[in-house]
């Protein structure tokens, strides 16, 4: 495929060779936003529109809010690798990607520009619309892959973003003192957590002990919905946040 016709209006089209067919005939359900993790924003684009690189994405967002389509959303792009959410590991094959120039831990953790964010929500906004996507399916891929990856990172702005109507977000519980959980414990507290880590999306095993994996998919967690710090340890700040984004799912209301 040399060209095609832009989905989102606000894109130029720049083809990518690496895509395929959504396997079982899947309609996109969910977005998925990465960084780049490179220093230069010109050189993450060459590699995603290279055979060799076997990697791709929907869309990439320059800093200045410039907006490329690399793939028809029709397609499945390689953006995702190897995830999970929701008991669905085949996330390429359900999602939209898009990646947002930002050089991400590697460089530093760059804020990320007011330019770029208002490009990537009116995207977002469109993607979601067309698609029916429901804003607790517009996941960081740290969230489908903790551990593995930690982008767009902590210095994300998903509260701008759901401000705007894009994503699930509740305010996070302050930091305080309090009872916590982490690498070593076990016992049915843990258990629950990892029941509402669960219920929300995450790959956690339900076993009671407070693994390596669990902790990456705290950290997760945290990098995402508590920001302010991502340690793995479960604090009350953590824990009550996930509680409240559990209880204003539209299938808990």
């Amino acid at each position: 495929m040399t060209s095609f016709a832009a989905d989102y209006s606000g894109a130029v089209v720049q083809p990518s060779p690496n895509h395929g067919e959504r396997a079982g005939g899947r309609q996109p359900d969910m977005i998925i936003l990465h960084y780049t993790g490179m220093g230069s924003p010109d050189g993450a684009l060459d590699w995603l529109c290279r055979a060799e690189s076997q990697v791709s994405s929907h869309y990439f967002v320059h800093e200045d809010g410039r907006v490329l389509q690399l793939v028809p959303e029709a397609r499945r792009a390689w953006h995702a690798g190897k995830g999970s959410w929701r008991k669905q590991e085949d996330i390429n094959s359900q999602s939209i990607g898009i990646e947002i120039a930002n050089a991400g831990h590697p460089g530093g953790l760059p804020h990320f520009p007011a330019a770029q964010i208002d490009a990537v929500i009116a995207l977002c906004l469109d993607c979601g619309n067309r698609w029916s996507i429901a804003s607790e399916r517009v996941l960081g891929h740290s969230d489908v892959a903790p551990i593995r990856k930690v982008d767009p990172g902590e210095r994300f702005p998903w509260a701008r973003l759901h401000a705007e109507g894009v994503g699930h977000w509740v305010e996070p519980t302050p930091i305080s003192g309090g009872r916590f959980f982490q690498m070593g414990d076990s016992g049915q507290p843990v258990e629950a957590l990892q029941s509402m880590l669960s219920l929300y999306g995450y790959s956690t095993e339900i076993n009671g002990d407070f693994s390596a994996a669990m902790a990456g998919d705290v950290e997760a967690f945290q990098r995402h919905f508590r920001q302010e710090r991502v340690d793995g340890i479960a604090d009350f700040s953590t824990i009550d946040t996930l509680h409240r984004l559990l209880r204003a799912l539209p299938h808990f209301a």
